[in-house]
């Protein structure tokens, strides 16, 4: 639960400051990822923030969506049926804020996949939730299928 908090929080906007930056040419940049992107979020108070979705990225909900990015696991092991997909590989987390926050989008399989640290291309149904995004990810892709 410890890892999903620390990921939520990265996912709603706040990182860890870093010396050093990120390799631009690592990150994965689509228009699918410019529609994920265009989320804002409210803050209520320090426990509560809450997405708010544009036309743009309505369009897409409950419709099939596909985006390629990088594995986050959320529980240990080689084989991933559950993760958050970044647009920066997971050996970067420690550079999220110094050039902008990744978003990140929570990924439910219905066959899990081996681990890598290469980009994987997912294609799955989009899900937006209205519910608290300090306590569950606001952008999932469900009954996802690794392309």
């Amino acid at each position: 639960m410890k890892k999903l908090s620390i990921i939520l929080l990265l996912l709603t906007g706040f990182g860890f400051a870093a010396k050093a930056q990120h390799d631009p040419s690592d990150q994965i940049i689509s228009e699918n990822w410019d529609i994920i992107g265009s989320v804002d979020f409210k803050t209520v108070k320090d426990t509560e923030m809450y997405a708010i979705f544009g036309n743009e990225i309505k369009k897409h909900a409950n419709k099939p969506f596909e985006l390629e990015g990088y594995i986050v696991p959320i529980k240990d092991g080689m084989k991933q049926t559950k993760f958050m997909l970044s647009t920066l590989p997971i050996n970067q987390c420690f550079f999220c804020g110094k050039n902008g926050v990744p978003i990140m989008v929570m990924v439910e399989l219905t066959e899990p996949i081996k681990f890598t640290y290469q980009t994987v291309k997912i294609k799955g149904t989009l899900k937006l939730s209205t519910a608290n995004a300090m306590d569950s990810p606001p952008i999932s892709l469900m009954a996802g299928k690794a392309l």
